[in-house]
């Protein structure tokens, strides 16, 4: 049967490291504090770059990293876009030398990639495309309250990339059933309640009223809670519909929220420590690239070894989570920045 198949991989993190120290200049709670509650010692930041600044960078890298010159559509998974309007992925194309393919943003929180994926793999199993480039790329430093250092210091600015191309189900690279879902009752635990138009009607309808933030905000403590189990039960149904045991799992790539989240997925699975990859001490929780600038340097670095069943999950606002799963090809990475 008809499907995906990962055919490349890329990934780019701007150069600036933004230290814990430096974030948290003379404040009592510091360094230490934020490694110990978050397991992030620094995050990378885009000076001078914007999201299809580095969208470009990681897409060309996944291209090179397949041999192809083309794709038939491109796919940007954001939650922090250049603009409300046009989209990003058409300049992506654009930039990146792919003529007038089909071209469209998906905003799903920081499950974005997971989406990306899905409807991917959709189009190529339905003959719609034969290669789908899916890109995650946030700045989401550009929507954190500078007052807030508590929220900037988890997160970070990155993007990855893999280029798709049509294939055979069951064979290594070919992704297995998806686990989508979502839960929009708790729209507000994460948001950014100004910009868009409802944040503006409020506005014309109350003149001279408080305007809604333009930065993010979150319930961290209400979100952590439901983000181990939430991911840990997706893996567990896409596995179950991939027709693999949790025996069977050699790896799973995580959404990197914050290191407990990563050690409770790693404990409510039971899994041996090191089988839930992590990189966030260095990078931080890049929203929706987070899981593929992860796989872009696992697979460049030799972590990810040809035949490991893997496991993808991510989990993030709207609320909304994904999961899928493949057995890991010979497959080249390109990353810049890491």
């Amino acid at each position: 049967m008809r499907t995906a198949v990962l055919a490349g991989l890329g990934g780019y993190v701007p150069p600036r490291v933004l230290t814990n120290a430096e974030l948290c200049g003379g404040r009592s709670l510091g360094d230490e504090w934020i490694r110990e509650r978050i397991g992030v010692s620094g995050r990378r930041i885009a000076d001078g770059e914007a999201t299809v600044d580095l969208a470009v960078r990681a897409g060309r890298h996944a291209l090179t990293a397949a041999g192809a010159d083309r794709a038939d559509a491109v796919v940007l998974a954001t939650i922090s876009p250049d603009r409300l309007l046009p989209a990003g992925a058409p300049e992506v194309a654009a930039r990146l030398g792919l003529g007038g393919v089909a071209a469209f943003d998906l905003a799903s929180g920081c499950s974005g990639f997971l989406y990306g994926l899905g409807v991917a793999s959709s189009m190529i199993g339905g003959g719609a495309c034969d290669s789908v480039l899916v890109v995650a790329s946030d700045v989401f430093s550009a929507f954190l309250d500078p007052r807030d250092w508590l929220t900037s210091a988890i997160f970070g600015d990155g993007a990855g990339a893999v280029l798709l191309r049509a294939g055979v189900a069951g064979t290594p690279g070919a992704f297995g059933p998806f686990d989508l879902g979502s839960d929009g009752t708790q729209a507000d635990l994460l948001e950014v309640p100004g910009g868009g138009a409802r944040a503006r009607k409020r506005m014309l309808a109350e003149p001279g009223g408080e305007e809604p933030s333009p930065y993010f905000r979150m319930d961290g403590p209400a979100v952590r809670k439901q983000a181990v189990v939430g991911m840990c039960d997706s893996v567990t149904r896409a596995l179950g519909r991939a027709g693999w045991s949790l025996g069977e799992l050699d790896v799973v790539v995580a959404h990197q929220a914050n290191q407990r989240i990563l050690d409770g997925i790693t404990d409510e699975l039971g899994l041996a420590p090191g089988q839930v990859l992590s990189h966030i001490e260095t990078y931080g929780n890049a929203a929706a690239a987070s899981v593929p600038v992860l796989l872009a340097q696992a697979a460049a670095a030799g972590t990810l070894v040809p035949g490991q069943r893997v496991a993808l999950t991510a989990y993030g606002a709207g609320l909304a989570w994904g999961s899928t799963t493949l057995v890991w090809p010979e497959v080249r990475a390109v990353t810049e920045g890491g």
